[in-house]
């Protein structure tokens, strides 16, 4: 690398790291460190849910999934862009008006119980973990390709910056990090596609006929990674439905001021994320046609490094370095978010509530969360150090399968279901949780035969994302656990239907 790309490189992240100087300045009460004071308009939150939510499984994972594997790989580009319409319609209003800081805020809301809040911050906490991974790993592919550097020491790197975002800035620093890397990623991804379209003339099924070419027939359509239907549609589920669960991207309608700010809000999200998500597939083909799959695998053995490459070859270091850096601010606002989120499941809910039975100060919330970032942070760092080699998009789904499994039966049934109580709220997170998690552990994921996975065996299901299974586990236990439970309360949902829909504090 030459002194001008890494003079490019260090100046995008100076310019993230001065943005969280000045945002330390406003950040004093817990309501600033937690939600930026609810004070962002609809298109700023806008920007920065698009922020949060185009990761690095975005940017990264998918561009390396369409190279390598074609068609299969742009299932997860409309798995998370269909997601948004979940949101939009069933999640964001209700959330807002029902919810303060956190998930478990919102279920709090119909539940009056400790064990609710425990069991759903420790759902948040292991979401945030899985995310996490899966940005770590894209970073320190990333920068270990930039600079040449050891793996270990650039995900070490990444954990060090990401953490001093939240330690100092907060959601407000967080906010504005998403929001300026919304904006830069859009840029650098529109000009690699129109530089890919310009090899081909502007004309798309050139491009498709010359891919089709080099990669075969199969490469433009569904199977050619070798994955069995039912493992396609249970990835769909997981991605289709795991964003309603995701706590990053809830705790996002907590920064503005009302529900219809929050509903605008996903409006703008949407229409950034739809428009980027269309076009990974210049990125994805852009990437098997110029760079090739033997030079992408060489750089990264899971395709990681596709955009990065493509950027290079259409357009020399300097506009390599510029992507490279855009992606690097991508993952530092995406961890930003992860950290902060899980931080404050522990902080708020766990501390704040269940240790402290809500007498926590505002100040002492913030030391916990501070806290509670570190220890997340490194927790996340040492888990990343062994996932080195798997694709990004893929460990993020698995994190939405997490997601979809534990956190979306309890916010469905509390909004919508009148008989719903506290043991099927405690029923439907746990099962859930632990279905997906054991499912993952005896997945291919982890084990396999011919030891390319973490165990070698034979593992007990053949899918690689198993929410085709956990999703229904997951709602079934909320409908056991309710009606095993004699509990009844039906003038609580009464008031929370109340405030789900028109945003009042208290039915009158």
């Amino acid at each position: 690398m030459n002194p001008a790309v890494i003079t490019l490189f260090l100046a995008i992240v100076a310019l993230t790291l001065v943005i969280t100087y000045f945002a330390a300045k406003r950040t004093k009460t817990a309501s600033e460190f937690y939600t930026a004071g609810g004070g962002l308009t609809g298109w700023q939150n806008g920007l920065a849910i698009a922020g949060d939510y185009l990761s690095a499984a975005s940017f990264l994972g998918i561009a390396g999934a369409i190279a390598l594997f074609g068609f299969d790989g742009f299932f997860y580009s409309i798995g998370y862009l269909v997601a948004y319409l979940v949101v939009m319609f069933i999640v964001a209003e209700p959330l807002r008006n029902l919810g303060k800081y956190t998930l478990a805020d919102m279920i709090h809301s119909r539940f009056d119980a400790r064990k609710v809040r425990g069991v759903a911050a420790g759902s948040t906490i292991t979401i945030v973990i899985f995310y996490m991974i899966a940005q770590l790993v894209g970073a320190g592919a990333l920068i270990q390709l930039l600079f040449n550097i050891p793996y270990t020491w650039a995900v070490l790197l990444v954990g060090v910056m990401m953490t001093t975002y939240v330690l100092f800035g907060g959601m407000t620093a967080t906010s504005w990090v998403q929001i300026v890397k919304a904006a830069l990623l859009m840029i650098a991804t529109v000009l690699i596609s129109i530089m890919v379209l310009f090899q081909f003339n502007f004309n798309i099924a050139e491009m498709f006929s010359t891919v089709s070419s080099m990669e075969g027939e199969g490469f433009l359509n569904p199977g050619g990674q070798g994955r069995a239907p039912i493992d396609s549609i249970s990835l769909m589920l997981a991605l289709v439905l795991g964003t309603a669960g995701l706590p990053h991207i809830l705790m996002r309608f907590f920064t503005v001021r009302d529900a219809k700010t929050a509903r605008s809000s996903v409006v703008t999200a949407t229409w950034i994320v739809g428009i980027f998500y269309l076009l990974t597939i210049f990125l994805g083909f852009g990437a098997a046609a110029f760079v090739g799959s033997d030079a992408i695998m060489e750089a990264n053995p899971a395709g990681n490094m596709a955009a990065p490459l493509l950027a290079e070859e259409l357009g020399g270091e300097l506009f390599m370095s510029f992507v490279a850096a855009v992606a690097f601010a991508t993952i530092l606002a995406v961890v930003a978010g992860l950290v902060l989120s899980g931080a404050s499941a522990f902080a708020h809910d766990v501390y704040g509530q269940i240790i402290k039975k809500g007498k926590a100060t505002p100040k002492q919330e913030v030391v916990a969360a501070r806290l509670a970032s570190v220890t997340v942070a490194i927790l996340s760092i040492i888990l990343a150090l062994f996932a080195q080699n798997m694709n990004v998009a893929f460990l993020v789904a698995l994190a939405f399968c997490v997601a979809a499994s534990a956190n979306l039966p309890v916010i469905v049934y509390t909004i919508y279901w009148k008989r719903f109580n506290t043991a099927g709220a405690i029923t439907a997170m746990l099962s859930g949780l632990l279905s997906a998690l054991f499912l993952v552990a005896v997945s291919p994921n982890v084990i396999k035969a011919d030891g390319t996975a973490f165990i070698v065996g034979d593992p007990l299901i053949d899918l690689t994302n198993p929410a085709i299974i956990s999703v229904p586990i997951g709602f079934l236990g909320g409908i056991i656990g309710t009606y095993l439970s004699k509990e009844r309360n039906e003038q609580k949902y009464s008031e929370v239907k109340v405030r789900a829909n028109i945003g009042l504090k208290k039915a009158e």
